[in-house]
């Protein structure tokens, strides 16, 4: 009787450890797409943005044909990317896969770029990656992207002001979330103007509090791949960080009236795998 118990348990978890490997299989090679609605009185003229984020050299279809596709049924009037659309690997880094995605982007939409912990780990450290970051922004630039390294570009149209925000190496710490110093956003970027819909490119959500305290009507972030598993009712289970459960994962969050849009990325790195958790093509609709 005992050892038909233990073929019975046997068979159920062997049924569920299938199971899970089908779901992650699946997660792990597919999109989907999320729309969320802004609104403001600073903005002068509807706005259908593309964020992209985390995709870590991913390939929906040959030259992310698939991903463009759905980018083109959207035809929206600005694309960003929130960083880390390449992995920095020493020895292993390579940048075509995003090289040729915003290629195809530039020459239908404008794209700007905002700047991940991936792209400064290149940028930074030459020892390991040589001129690989310069090749890199020099290729998407000839491409029209524009990046915005701790700059900011006026969209008068719009009457929004897009900020590409690059933070430094230590604020990414796996473990423990180190404090950002008083007034550092505004070193990097000035001040925010009230009268513009300040839309800030923050490639780590931990720090929402001081994107909304600087002035950032809108955030748009990744970093977190969603939590890399969801857990129905609880949400992500981990952070690239490695924070169990984190505050952020994805989706739209508020601050003091504010607003957080948080991608759960397109591509996998550190934990090689998504489940219940597909990646994500997110479309923000800002309006008057």
């Amino acid at each position: 009787m005992q050892e038909r118990w233990w073929n019975m348990l046997a068979v159920v978890f062997g049924a569920a450890v299938a199971g899970a490997g089908a779901v992650i299989a699946f997660d792990s090679t597919r999109f989907v797409r999320r729309e969320y609605k802004v609104y403001s009185d600073k903005i002068k003229k509807g706005c259908k943005i593309v964020l992209l984020s985390d995709l870590h050299n991913k390939r929906y279809g040959q030259d992310n044909r698939k991903l463009l596709e759905e980018i083109d049924r959207i035809n929206p009037d600005v694309v960003l990317t929130a960083g880390d659309m390449m992995t920095a690997n020493e020895g292993k880094t390579c940048c075509f896969v995003p090289i040729r995605l915003f290629g195809h982007l530039a020459e239908k939409y404008p794209v700007y770029y905002g700047m991940g912990n991936h792209e400064y780990r290149m940028k930074v450290y030459r020892k390991a990656y040589g001129d690989m970051f310069d090749v890199y922004k020099k290729e998407l630039k000839e491409c029209g992207v524009r990046f915005l390294e701790n700059e900011r570009v006026y969209l008068p149209e719009y009457n929004i002001e897009i900020c590409g925000l690059e933070i430094e190496r230590y604020l990414y710490k796996r473990w423990y979330r180190k404090p950002m110093e008083e007034g550092y956003i505004e070193r990097l970027l000035g001040k925010a103007k009230e009268e513009r819909f300040e839309l800030l490119i923050g490639h780590n959500p931990e720090y929402f509090k001081e994107y909304v305290k600087w002035g950032a009507d809108l955030t748009v972030s990744g970093h977190v791949h969603g939590g890399v598993v969801r857990v129905p009712f609880f949400g992500g289970l981990i952070s690239p960080s490695l924070r169990i459960f984190p505050e952020y994962d994805g989706g739209l969050f508020e601050k003091q009236g504010k607003k957080m849009v948080l991608s759960r990325g397109l591509g996998m790195h550190t934990i090689p795998l998504r489940m219940l958790n597909p990646g994500e093509l997110v479309v923000i609709h800002l309006e008057r």
